[in-house]
């Protein structure tokens, strides 16, 4: 409990403050919250939520295992669009016999993800360039090269829609559901997040890792190659961040779309959710459900109360910013001691 209290008191908090500005709009919250809760579960949405919840929980993974190391990966976008084109191209361009055509692209993506992270390392390592400064910066052209290869060279002709043309039907990810929104992308990225918790209360490397990030010249005095770990780190988020992107573009509508993969704000819901988790493993996939119930729920709130969904992005930042001043908090408590 004393884990999860931080966590508990930052979303009573923060819908606690919500529940206020709605009384001051004029919102009737007993008639919005249900309608969040139909909104994220109800009337055939519940797969929706699930859909939406697996590229959240991946891009969440590719920020919390490099905070375990003590970087902070903002580069997410950028290595998911990388990996998404990335696995499009290889879709598109190799021709491969139908297991391998998923294999392959995903692979890739995974590959190109963790090229654009690994990019910070030696920025963050050798020069001494914050890894939140350098993957936010090296996410932006990153990007803009995946937007260029989807609006020219792998464009779809005879559109007016910046997109890659739709993918071999063996280079579908098999869905799980009859919509086929929810794909095989679900096991694989739970069998991810799985292999994360234990390699890191389990493995050597979990506990390099967990070392560099809770006191990296104790680390260093211990043994550990702190430089090879946080580069190490930075470059497996950015891998799960270019799987993701792979998922999206093989999952439906099975092609590339310009700005799809970012424009849904993954990578910023991941970073509430890792931070409200504090970067625990075993709550990292809670937190991150909170969140994705919120995101979803609050389309459907728009729909029947009223309420725009934007304000589940506020509910989002009052938890950050709650848990920021709660771990300030202890910060200076812990000082004085």
């Amino acid at each position: 409990m004393k884990v999860l209290s931080p966590s508990v008191v930052a979303v009573a908090g923060a819908l606690a403050l919500t529940t206020l500005v709605m009384l001051a709009v004029g919102v009737d919250p007993a008639l919005a919250y249900p309608a969040l809760v139909r909104g994220a579960v109800a009337d055939g949405n519940l797969e929706y939520t699930i859909a939406a919840f697996v590229p959240t929980l991946g891009m969440a993974l590719a920020f919390a295992l490099p905070l375990r190391a003590g970087e902070f990966n903002l580069g997410g976008d950028g290595q998911l669009a990388a990996g998404g084109i990335t696995a499009a191209a290889f879709a598109l361009l190799v021709p491969l016999p139908p297991v391998l055509a998923v294999v392959v692209p995903l692979a890739a993506g995974t590959l190109a993800g963790g090229l654009v992270a690994a990019l910070a390392a030696p920025l963050s390592t050798r020069l001494r360039i914050p890894a939140i400064v350098s993957t936010l910066l090296i996410s932006a052209p990153a990007v803009s090269l995946a937007s260029y290869l989807a609006r020219f060279p792998l464009a779809e002709q005879g559109t007016g829609i910046a997109q890659t043309p739709r993918l071999p039907e063996h280079a579908h990810l098999p869905a799980l559901t009859e919509a086929g929104y929810v794909t095989i992308g679900l096991p694989l990225i739970v069998l991810l997040t799985g292999l994360w918790l234990y390699a890191d209360s389990r493995t050597v490397l979990g506990y390099e890792i967990r070392a560099t990030g809770q006191n990296r010249e104790f680390a260093w005095y211990g043994g550990v190659r702190v430089n090879r770990v946080a580069a190490y780190a930075l470059a497996g988020g950015g891998g799960v961040a270019g799987l993701v992107g792979g998922l999206i573009v093989l999952g439906p509508p099975y092609r590339f779309v310009d700005g799809a993969l970012t424009a849904p704000g993954y990578t910023f819901t991941a970073v509430a959710a890792v931070l409200l988790a504090s970067a625990r493993p075993v709550v990292v996939p809670v937190a991150v459900a909170l969140l994705t119930f919120l995101q979803v729920g609050g389309q459907g709130m728009e729909r029947e109360a009223g309420v725009p969904s934007q304000l589940t992005q506020i509910v989002q930042g009052l938890i950050i910013v709650i848990v920021a001043v709660l771990a300030t908090v202890r910060a200076r408590r812990g000082a004085r001691a």
